[in-house]
């Protein structure tokens, strides 16, 4: 039996081994990135905005579970709503907090903006890989949040539905679930009431998350919007822009009206100060300059 053991755990550790060496090679960029000031879980991890992450992680991701989604859509019934925040913050709090790889794609092909809120420009994107012009190594981006990647949407198509519900795409998700057991593939998508995309990325995806806006969104489009989905696979609905015009309404709701880090939330990921602050402006800036005059 001690043979045996040993040769089992050998083969395993071969097996796990050619799975690291067909891991695609990742382009790293984080110097050039300037992160948008509204990816809070990264800016600031001890408020209270971050915690309502922490609290939606919770509730749609269970871990120890076998049948845990690890492929979630999130899409918006109408556009502006707020879904590609809703998408990187989820992201973020996945990697930083979960320890597991994150992965965001930007299926919003007519549309892309996770580019753009992780401060990238002409990037080869999720569009150039279903034209068949480029391969997974050239798309994975490292950030400059540990085991958080992304995949751009790249240039704008006028197929996108036909790209989207492509075997090449369903080939590619396929791809990148397998590369680690902890990955989560988070998909950020088009509003489901203007396009046709989510609808067809239903059925590559293990659970749905719809994002409204709250104050904006009409109840009959809501309505409407889920219908359009697959029940089975909506894990819930996110709320957003809530908005409290009194402290006693944050106090009602929250159970406190001030930061987390006065309850001592903030031991692992403290709130930066204002100097930590000024230098992450400072740095965006200094790149911006960079780039101002690489392209004069």
């Amino acid at each position: 039996m001690g043979k045996m053991f040993d040769v089992l755990q050998k083969l395993e550790r071969e097996k796990t081994a050619d799975q690291k060496k067909e891991e695609p090679a990742i382009v790293t960029d984080p110097e050039n990135q300037v992160l948008d000031n509204k990816i809070v879980s990264f800016f600031a991890p001890s408020s209270m905005v971050t915690e309502q992450f922490r609290r939606l992680r919770t509730h749609i991701i269970q871990p120890n579970q076998q049948n845990s989604p690890k492929t979630i859509m999130i899409t918006s019934t109408l556009s502006g709503e707020g879904k590609s925040l809703i998408a990187i913050n989820l992201a973020i709090i996945i990697a930083v907090e979960m320890q597991s790889h994150a992965l965001l794609v930007d299926c919003d092909l007519r549309n892309p903006s996770v580019s753009r809120l992780f401060g990238l420009k002409d990037t080869k994107g999720l569009s150039n890989y279903l034209l068949g012009e480029t391969e997974i190594p050239d798309l994975l981006i490292k950030t400059s949040i540990d085991k958080l990647n992304i995949i751009a949407g790249g240039p704008l198509q006028e197929n996108p539905v036909e790209l989207i519900g492509s075997e090449r795409m369903k080939n590619l998700l396929q791809e990148l679930k397998s590369r680690y057991k902890d990955r989560y593939i988070i998909l950020d998508c088009s509003p489901l009431l203007a396009t046709t995309e989510p609808t067809v990325l239903t059925e590559m995806a293990d659970g749905i998350l719809l994002v409204i806006k709250s104050g904006k969104t009409p109840r009959e489009s809501i309505q409407q919007a889920l219908k359009l989905l697959n029940k089975d696979k909506i894990m819930g609905i996110v709320l957003n822009s809530m908005e409290y015009r009194t402290k006693a309404l944050i106090q009602r709701h929250f159970g406190t009206n001030r930061y987390y880090h006065d309850y001592h939330y903030s031991k692992t990921h403290p709130e930066p100060d204002n100097w930590e602050k000024a230098a992450f402006i400072l740095k965006d800036i200094k790149t911006m300059l960079l780039k101002l005059v690489t392209r004069k």
